[in-house]
Formats: structure tokens, C-alpha cells, sequence
């Protein structure tokens, strides 16, 4: 995998997956040609899949590893204890890196004494809100960390931080345990960089299954509500969010497009229904 040999590695990537046969092979394509003259190492973490991909990831040259207990931070943390590279470097299966992505994560250590780089997502093909809300939300990260230099949140598809004394994820957390406890326990630790240049593009399939799903069900239930639950408990309550692939992700957008047309048909019809009443609503010496 790009520059992969027998070691010492600069970055280890840590890909957690789940059954991500749709997606894996994009991500893999891209960090194989990444730009980046130093060795690294790609990690693909198999949680329990069931299709292809694991032997996705050993065609594409990813070193593979087995974590049986379910769970996105159970994943990544059997990842991270098995990284050989000084940095490990977070993110998912269905995300798409720039070619000069570990370049500058690079770049950014070396120039800087921090603990941590992170830098934030676009979505591919999302919903129109998806499309507003989430860069106003990483633009806030930006204008925070160039005001008072810290970020408030790094999303799990694009952090890397220095291995040696990372105290590790706390796997009793499902969701938001690799976002929202990842970033408490970095700051234990040192300095976290922000580059608002070096983004990754993502899937959008959960914001796929529409903006109530969204708030309520991913963010609030599975994310907030889950992550405060589990804190508090010392222990997983309510679980892994139900998986959701690129078969699921295809459906949504199709059944978005039909209403769509329908929605578009029901307009026209009222629009021409209307413009006939108010024809026929005008006095007779107007009318045409």
C-alpha cells in the first residue's frame, strides 16, 4: 500500500469496517496514491463483516485485522494498539482522500509541536441541507481555532495524532466515543493543529435517509443521547446504529429523486389549475 515496506512506518491509517464491501475499494485507491515519500502502512479493521471486505482490503495491499466485539471504537482502538507507525492516522471506509492528504498531515507535524492534526469532510452527493449545514459547521471550527487556537470538534474521517502516549479509546462508547471522547483525551495530551485545507470527501449516506432521521435518530439518539448514556453507565447501553450501505444509500436516493418528480408534477398541476380559475375569474370584456 503506496509506500508500504517492512518499517519503521511515519503514519499508520486506521480504517474501522463493517461489512463496507461498496466503499472500501474507493478509499483504498486513494491512499494508495497518495503522494507522500515516507513509509506508511494502511490498517483495515474487519468488525465481524459478513461480505467482501476483507479480501478487499488484502487485494489492495491493506494489512488486515480481526475485532470481534461491534462497535466503531472497539475498532479503531484494535487498530491503533497494532499501529508499527509514529502517527496514527483516523478515518473510514467510505471516505475518499486528496492525493497530497499525508503529505500535509506531514507537513503540519513537522512544523508544528502538536499532539494532533485534524481537518474536516465534505459529502458527497448529499441532500440540499447537507450541503449548507455541515461546511458552516467546520467553517465554526476554523473561525474558533483561528480565534483562540482550539477546536471544539474533529470528525473521525480525518484526525492523526502521535501514537506514543495515546491513552486509547474507551471501547465501552459506541457512537461520538470516536469524535467527541477522542478529542477530550488529545487534549489531555498536547497541542491540536487545525488545516481547514486538507479535507476528505465522505459518503452521505446516513444524512441520506432524510433530515429528521438525521437530527433525531443518527445524531440525537445513536450520537448524543448514546454517548451520554455510555459516560455515565461506564458501559454500552444503547448500541451500534444500524449499518447503513451503499445498497441502502442507492435506495434513498432513489425513492428522493421519485418524490422529487412527484412533487414537481403536483406543483405544475395546482400551478395550471390555478391560472384557469383566476382566467376564469376575470370579467368577461378581459377575458381573452
Amino acid at each position: 500500500m503506496g509506500n508500504d515496506v517492512a518499517g519503521p512506518y511515519r503514519f499508520s491509517v486506521v480504517i474501522p469496517a463493517y461489512n463496507e464491501a461498496g466503499y472500501l475499494e474507493s478509499a483504498l485507491e486513494s491512499l494508495h496514491h497518495q503522494d507522500f515519500l515516507g513509509p506508511y502502512e494502511v490498517i483495515v479493521v474487519d468488525n465481524n463483516s459478513t461480505d467482501d471486505t476483507a479480501s478487499i482490503a488484502r487485494r489492495h495491499g491493506a494489512r488486515v485485522l480481526h475485532e470481534p466485539q461491534p462497535g466503531v471504537c472497539a475498532a479503531r482502538q484494535r487498530g491503533t494498539s497494532d499501529a508499527r507507525g509514529e502517527i496514527v492516522v483516523s478515518t473510514d471506509a467510505d471516505t475518499v482522500h486528496p492525493f497530497d492528504w499525508l503529505t500535509r498531515l506531514d507537513a503540519r507535524f513537522r512544523a508544528d509541536d502538536v499532539t494532533a492534526v485534524a481537518g474536516p469532510c465534505r459529502y458527497q452527493d448529499p441532500p440540499w441541507w447537507a450541503a449548507i449545514f455541515p461546511p458552516l459547521w467546520f467553517a465554526a471550527v476554523s473561525v474558533g481555532y483561528g480565534t483562540i487556537g482550539r477546536i471544539f470538534y474533529v470528525t473521525a474521517t480525518n484526525v492523526a495524532f502521535v501514537r506514543a502516549g495515546f491513552a486509547g479509546y474507551d471501547t465501552t462508547l459506541t457512537q461520538g466515543g470516536d469524535e467527541v471522547d477522542l478529542l477530550r483525551r488529545l487534549k489531555r495530551q498536547g497541542r491540536i493543529a487545525w488545516d481547514a485545507n486538507n479535507a476528505v470527501v465522505t459518503s452521505s449516506r446516513r444524512m441520506n435517509q432524510g433530515l429528521l432521521y438525521t437530527l433525531v435518530v443518527s445524531f440525537g439518539y445513536y450520537y448524543g443521547w448514546s454517548y451520554v448514556l455510555s459516560r455515565l453507565s461506564s458501559r454500552p447501553v444503547v448500541g451500534v446504529a444500524p449499518a447503513i450501505r451503499r445498497e441502502h444509500a442507492v435506495q434513498v436516493r432513489r425513492r428522493r429523486r421519485r418524490w422529487r418528480v412527484g412533487a414537481t408534477v403536483v406543483a405544475l398541476g395546482l400551478a395550471g389549475v390555478l391560472r384557469v380559475r383566476s382566467a376564469g375569474a376575470l370579467p368577461r370584456s378581459e377575458r381573452v
